[in-house]
């Protein structure tokens, strides 16, 4: 048996205990159930390959924060227990490391979506310029 890297093993962990979502399952959830899609990809793969309508962008350094009901620098759009936050990354490994810690804070019902904007992408969800609040009728 090969040994796997310890980040691999911490990613195993994390996802052990999330309840991700596919990209179909996200944009129900963020439509009909109170959940908030929160966009963690860097602001240059935003602006190079666009957003998700309705997502809350917050840079991953500061995310614990923005989501932490308790914290003076909170953000009403993504902060509280009741609501579910559903990360997503570029490609579905970083955003399942963040939903982790959130739940570590007392967030139980963070997740994370499985494979990222890039299966949102491949999906033929919606996706629109960054800047742009008006949901594109043709994904990409």
């Amino acid at each position: 048996m090969t040994e796997g890297s310890a980040v691999e093993a911490l990613l195993e962990r994390a996802r052990g205990r999330l309840e991700r979502v596919t990209p179909e399952q996200a944009a129900m959830a963020a439509l009909g159930d109170g959940g908030v899609i929160v966009d963690i990809r860097s602001e240059s793969q935003r602006a190079r390959d666009g957003v998700v309508p309705g997502s809350v962008f917050i840079a991953r350094n500061v995310l614990e924060w923005r989501c932490d009901p308790g914290s003076g620098a909170h953000d009403e759009r993504v902060s509280g227990a009741e609501r579910a936050q559903i990360i997503m990354c570029d490609a579905g490994f970083q955003s399942s490391l963040a939903a982790a810690v959130l739940q570590d804070m007392g967030l139980a019902r963070a997740t994370d979506m499985i494979g990222g904007f890039q299966a949102w992408l491949a999906a033929g969800l919606p996706v629109v310029p960054e800047g742009d609040e008006e949901v594109s009728e043709h994904p990409r």
